[in-house]
């Protein structure tokens, strides 16, 4: 090998930390992170949601109790989180399920399944944010 394509060869060593922002992922990458989040932010908030499920069925006055703490911006926000969480983390498994058995595994079809993941968890998530905040 000569010496001139050794020198304009590019080098690559370790990522530091500051290689972050340049570094550019493809979308699938993305949705994979997101369903990893998703996952955890419903595992954290499980226990929160399931004691409010059993504060609200314990008897009416408690269930109206709980009709007027859900009504408030803040706890709207976060059912609107959870609802994409769980939404996102449904159709991202199931696209991580077909890769399990080894379909949709190139580069293009990732893509296209990444966007379907997608459309298909934030089209409902827009229509329960419509609901929530009384657009109908």
């Amino acid at each position: 090998m000569s010496e001139a394509v050794k020198k304009n060869r590019q080098k690559f060593g370790v990522m530091r930390f500051v290689d972050v922002a340049h570094y550019r992922l493809p979308l699938a990458a993305y949705l994979s992170i997101l369903h990893r989040i998703s996952g955890a932010l419903l595992f954290a908030f499980l226990p929160f949601v399931l004691y409010l499920l059993d504060l609200s069925l314990t008897s009416e006055i408690s269930f109206e109790h709980m009709k007027g703490f859900v009504s408030s911006a803040p706890v709207k926000i976060i059912i609107l989180l959870l609802s994409w969480g769980y939404l996102h983390h449904f159709f991202a498994g199931i696209r991580h399920l077909f890769m399990d058995f080894h379909v949709c595994l190139d580069k293009d079809s990732g893509r296209t399944t990444s966007i379907a993941s997608f459309v298909l968890s934030l089209v409902p998530t827009a229509l329960i944010a419509l609901k929530l905040f009384g657009a109908f």
